[in-house]
């Protein structure tokens, strides 16, 4: 897409001190042919952000951002940041703007991506336009050059275009000149239309500071017969061009004394629709033609023209505008021979003109207050020279600066292709070196291989005799533990709970006595064997669990835990371990007792919690000290008031009983954390 700013160039000439050259400059195609609008679509919605206004769209381009930091250099995330570089420049945030086509531009050279390296430099020139004009032009220069090597004639010519702007707003109107008629050069057989009629536009308003009238007039007629072949552009925008166009050729009409002709032309253009929909325009036809009508000696009219016309463009707050109409106020005074009047509005001109920099207009008030001012016609004559050679010192500066620009930048070109030519060589001569030396290595290592692989072959052979013999022993180890502990957990099961079943079906028989008393005792009694009964089940479980313990890696049992709560909490379980902890020298009374901690504390969670978020870390702090840390984000308690249930003085118990420290902190809404500390050591100095 095409975004259009309206500038407006204010010229002075001998014949007719003011006029308004008004020409609609397209110098923002935030768009690429290489480029697709989808690939972007997960980082960055346009339809969302299109429907968004002011802060909540800048926030949304910010975000954008942040996220695209985050992001590894690919085509979709060069794509993003041009797409978002060109929402901040419309938004009118040029700062973010050049900072995200920086950003652009340094990843698409990583990537040495061409394409995007042009448009990002393209779109960086856009952002300096109007604060740093020779840093514009510099981007704009590489944006051409890597263009040109695209073969992309029509942004080969939208760059000399965006140049042609950039001299012609310094003054350099001769390079102006050549960079458009380059641009038009490119632009032949090109059917991008709208830059074709804004090169002949800029051409001619080129010509006419030159003072070549018949040459400008060609341009502009030129620009004319474009309009009609734009059918794809609206209906308004068209309308809107043509109108410029028509202003453009009635100023050149005036500067050649044909008032007649400009008057004919303008008056068709004051149109209802005009001023409703387009006043800004509408103004600068009104102020051109009441103009034309004042040099043509026909007042009739010219005085309320020009008011108007200042009222409209005053309320939309123009401040150029305003000092075009109040020039064309004062000359208008002037010509009433109401000298006091036309003094007062050249100088409001005047001021406003020194306020926004416009040396144009500073001259041509200066020059008009000299005719109608005598007494001050000395000091406005001295100003005059004094800002006309400032002028013409800043214009020859600059063209000096953009000539060195062109320079700089081809002789920075000549010496890369030196140095790449150079490296060239020594690259070669640098693989012609390496290769001759991995042959000798090459040939020195079939040399000695086969006696190596004899030694291999022996030493492979002492190693697996050695690693079977291991393997057996290490089997007899497990396999004698494993059946002391089976045999242990199924005497507890089969022999041990299944009299204490026995007896507590009896005291359940005795229980047929109708005596109250007795009857409580024995229930009692009966609830007492029930919980050893549930103890001995729990021991002979941990007995065979304590077996998967000695024979698992630790820590795939740890993350095995926490993974499985993936599919019964809502809470995402985080596990973090420390591989400096040898688990396989552990002594097994250690990972039990760490292993039902973890289990207990992470089933309270998901029971009371209530959390998003909740972390399990193990690190060893020193030698032989290792801590555990279970911290969660959910709904906490008040660790003072409330008393620990059994599933916290059972994890402070196991702690304790291997020498450690448990410690539980938590606070209402601020989540909870237990902190266990064991000395490895410890078990072993007690025994």
């Amino acid at each position: 897409m095409w975004n259009t700013k309206t500038n407006i160039i204010l010229n002075i000439s001998n014949q007719i001190p003011f006029l308004i050259l008004f020409f609609l400059f397209l110098s923002c195609k935030k768009s690429d042919s290489a480029s697709s609008e989808n690939d972007s679509i997960i980082f960055f919605d346009k339809n969302y952000a299109d429907n968004l206004k002011g802060d909540k769209k800048e926030k949304y381009l910010d975000s954008t951002v942040l996220v695209l930091k985050a992001q590894r250099n690919n085509l979709q995330i060069r794509n993003t940041y041009l797409k978002v570089a060109s929402e901040y420049y419309y938004i009118n945030n040029p700062k973010k703007s050049l900072n995200v086509s920086l950003k652009a531009l340094k990843l698409s050279k990583m990537a040495h991506d061409s394409v995007r390296m042009a448009k990002a430099s393209y779109f960086v020139g856009d952002c300096y336009e109007n604060t740093k004009k020779d840093s514009a032009y510099f981007y704009y220069l590489q944006a051409e050059k890597i263009y040109f090597k695209l073969h992309d004639d029509d942004n080969v010519a939208r760059m000399l275009f965006n140049k042609g702007y950039v001299l012609f707003y310094d003054g350099n109107y001769i390079e102006c000149n050549v960079e458009i008629s380059k641009a038009l050069q490119y632009l032949k057989g090109s059917k991008d239309y709208e830059l074709i009629y804004t090169c002949n536009t800029l051409m001619g308003n080129c010509l006419e500071k030159l003072l070549q009238y018949e040459e400008a007039l060609k341009y502009h007629n030129m620009a004319l017969e474009v309009l009609d072949k734009m059918k794809g552009n609206e209906k308004d925008q068209i309308n809107n061009y043509n109108i410029t166009s028509i202003i453009n050729v009635c100023n050149l009409y005036d500067l050649q004394g044909e008032y007649s002709k400009s008057i004919e032309k303008l008056k068709p253009l004051l149109t209802d629709e005009l001023k409703e929909g387009w006043p800004r325009l509408y103004a600068n036809v009104l102020s051109n033609l009441a103009y034309s009508k004042m040099k043509s000696k026909d007042y009739k009219y010219v005085g309320p023209m020009l008011f108007e016309s200042l009222r409209i463009v005053d309320s939309i707050g123009l401040e150029p505008d305003i000092i075009y109409k109040k020039i064309h106020i004062g000359e208008y005074y002037l010509t009433q021979n109401d000298t006091v009047n036309s003094i007062k509005v050249l100088n409001e001109a005047n001021h406003l003109a020194i306020k926004i920099k416009s040396s144009n207009e500073i001259l041509t008030t200066l020059r008009l207050l000299y005719k109608v001012d005598k007494k001050n016609s000395l000091f406005y004559t001295s100003e005059y020279i004094k800002v006309s050679d400032s002028i013409n010192t800043i214009q020859r500066n600059a063209h000096d600066k953009y000539s060195r620009i062109e320079y700089e930048t081809s002789r920075i070109e000549d010496e890369n292709k030196v140095l790449t030519k150079t490296n060239f060589y020594i690259l070669i001569t640098s693989f012609v070196l390496i290769l001759g030396l991995l042959i000798i290595i090459v040939l020195r290592y079939f040399k000695y291989k086969n006696q190596e692989l004899k030694f291999f072959k022996k030493e492979q052979q002492a190693n697996e005799e050695i690693y079977q013999l291991l393997t057996d022993q290490h089997e007899k180890i497990i396999n004698a533990k494993e059946n002391e502990k089976t045999k242990i957990a199924k005497e507890l099961h089969d022999g041990i709970m299944n009299k204490i079943y026995s007896v507590r079906m009896n005291l359940g028989f005795f229980n047929a006595n109708n005596d109250v008393e007795i009857i409580e005792k024995r229930k009692g009694y009966i609830y007492e064997l029930q919980n050893i009964e549930n103890e001995i089940r729990t021991i002979s479980h941990g007995l065979s669990n304590s077996s998967l313990l000695e024979q698992s890696d630790f820590n795939i049992l740890l993350l095995t835990l926490i993974e499985n709560q993936k599919e019964i909490s809502q809470t995402k379980f985080t596990y973090l371990d420390d591989d400096n902890i040898d688990w396989r020298n552990t002594q097994i009374i250690y990972k039990i007792n760490l292993y039902r901690i973890i289990q207990e504390a992470v089933l309270n969670v998901n029971k009371y919690a209530n959390a998003k978020k909740c972390e399990v870390k193990i690190y060893r702090k020193k030698h032989n000290i290792l801590k555990l840390t279970i911290v969660d984000d959910g709904v906490g308690f008040d660790v003072k008031s409330r008393k620990g249930g059994i599933g916290i003085n059972n994890m402070r118990d196991r702690a304790i009983s291997l020498n450690g420290k448990f410690n539980i902190t938590s606070k209402p809404n601020e989540g909870t954390k237990i902190e266990v500390t064991l000395n490895l050591s410890s078990l072993n100095e007690v025994n």
